[in-house]
């Protein structure tokens, strides 16, 4: 295995990505290709993969069984949970997240994806665009993964035809454009053999594209948050209150997007208060300016009442704070959430009292048809919510933040996550019904 250097991988930036299919279109299999052909793999771990493969009778190791940690998944050949792979060549860092192909693990995709700036999506060149295509397309769309792969797979069973791959590319093409995927790029592979993965194909000599990994390696990583709209979130304030530091108070986040600059105007929300800031703490270290991703200590100017779950951000741009939220949603737990549903709603570091007021629609993913006013939504369930909350929040649509336009709804009872939301996305939705009141003291 090829070994990379510290100073190499500090050079490198970072691709999340995520990979999403039908069943038995060979995800798990292009991802140990992947891992195996990059020399991303262990020794003693290609060696456990050719000891599983021969207890089960096949002469070649099964790459698959690099992806497929899950004791049920090796017994039954299919992915269940998310798999997480971490591996780098010289040119960037990659986070690859393996997403079930079953319907019912839908909201295992949307969890792998949600992070993604890259969605790899297989299809059985055999069988084409299938319902299961469509609907991670349609989720790729909503979760606004900026780059779309459609990885043609198994094009060594139809003799490497021509003609497949481009009908196949044609239709998904129209079908993610429809939905306003912004770039989709189509790349015809055998995972199984190694075709277009790793190296080129010499059995395509009819495309000219790029394999999958040289597309990884060179598509725009868009994820850079730090010209968007600065925000922090509070996770503890310090106060060492000691001899050395007797005046010290500090409040302590990772910043979600953009920079801060010592001496910029800020306003905490949802107070509504406004300071300077008057120093920058990271890794102990005072500096100038910090930005999106680094975990930083705020100094101000004023001796202001902020607390955990308090949004730092310059004055200039501050979120306007509301009470009422509407969102898509995907519902991620077993029992239903229902109109009239008392929740936590996480957002960021805050966590708040909330009733969803209405459920105004449910998407059906595979013909994009609503379901108008369906009164609750099941697990894996895509859906336009109306929330309530106790207090203000200050939140960004999800279009231009992912991060602070986002959250989850919680059982209050046990702690369970329910639904994963996306503030202000939409899709054509029937007039929402009136709200009826509420007198059990959750009625905000």
């Amino acid at each position: 295995m090829s070994t990379i250097t510290t100073e190499e991988l500090s050079e490198t930036t970072l691709l999340r990505f995520a990979t999403a299919g039908s069943v038995d279109d060979g995800k798990s299999t292009l991802v140990g290709r992947l891992l195996h052909d990059s020399k991303s793999v262990l020794t003693d771990q290609l060696e456990a993969v050719e000891r599983a493969s021969a207890s089960r009778g096949q002469e070649a190791p099964d790459l698959a069984l690099l992806t497929d940690g899950l004791r049920a998944e090796r017994e039954q050949g299919i992915t269940i949970d998310v798999a997480y792979r971490y591996f780098a060549t010289p040119l960037r860092r990659f986070i690859l997240a393996d997403t079930p192909g079953h319907v019912q693990y839908t909201r295992n995709m949307v969890t792998g994806a949600s992070t993604a700036e890259l969605t790899v999506i297989l299809v059985d060149a055999r069988n084409g665009v299938v319902e299961q295509t469509r609907r991670h397309a349609a989720l790729a769309a909503l979760l606004r993964v900026p780059h779309v792969v459609l990885a043609v797979n198994k094009m060594d069973l139809v003799a490497y035809e021509e003609k497949v791959f481009a009908a196949i590319a044609e239709e998904f093409t129209a079908y993610a454009t429809e939905l306003g995927v912004p770039e989709v790029t189509a790349i015809p592979i055998s995972a199984l053999v190694g075709d277009n993965v790793v190296e080129p194909s010499a059995n395509m000599d009819w495309y000219g594209g790029p394999t999958v990994l040289e597309h990884l390696e060179t598509v725009p990583v868009s994820h850079d948050l730090s010209h968007c709209h600065a925000r922090l979130p509070v996770q503890y304030v310090i106060r060492p209150q000691n001899s050395d530091h007797p005046d010290y108070r500090g409040y302590a986040g990772q910043i979600a997007a953009g920079s801060f600059h010592v001496g910029e105007q800020v306003t905490v929300l949802p107070s509504g208060r406004t300071s300077k800031v008057a120093g920058i703490d990271l890794l102990g270290e005072p500096v100038d300016v910090a930005w999106t991703t680094q975990s930083v200590t705020l100094l101000l100017e004023d001796d202001i009442d902020i607390s955990r779950g308090d949004l730092i951000v310059p004055t200039k741009d501050a979120p306007a704070t509301t009470q009422d939220i509407e969102a898509t949603v995907c519902h991620v737990a077993d029992a239903p959430l229902t109109v009239g549903h008392r929740v936590l709603l996480k957002h960021g570091t805050r966590t708040v009292k909330a009733i969803v007021k209405d459920i105004p629609s449910r998407l059906t993913l595979d013909d994009l048809s609503l379901h108008p006013h369906p009164g609750q939504l099941v697990a894996n369930d895509i859906g336009r919510v109306k929330i309530r909350t106790a207090e203000p929040l200050p939140v960004d649509s999800y279009s231009d933040s992912r991060r602070t336009g986002s959250f989850i709804l919680i059982d209050p009872n046990d702690g369970q996550t329910l639904t994963a939301g996306m503030v202000g996305e939409s899709f054509a939705s029937p007039e929402p019904v009136k709200d009826e009141a509420d007198d059990d003291g959750w009625d905000f």
